[in-house]
């Protein structure tokens, strides 16, 4: 099991990284790399929370 930082780290380089992919998607009409970068921005979220989440039941 990952910890809290490990999981909010991977969460926000996801979410950057969605980002790019989904302005290059745009840029180019590609409406895949779009989605899939929307996509990934999706799961940094996620995997952000899960983070939050643990650090929270930590600090019980």
């Amino acid at each position: 099991m990952t910890d809290s930082k490990t999981d909010k780290a991977k969460g926000t380089a996801n979410k950057a990284s969605g980002k790019v992919k989904e302005a290059a998607g745009k840029a180019t009409g590609s409406t895949k790399t779009e989605a899939n970068g929307k996509a990934q921005q999706a799961k940094g979220e996620l995997q952000k929370g899960k983070g939050e989440a643990k650090e929270q039941l930590k600090k019980k």
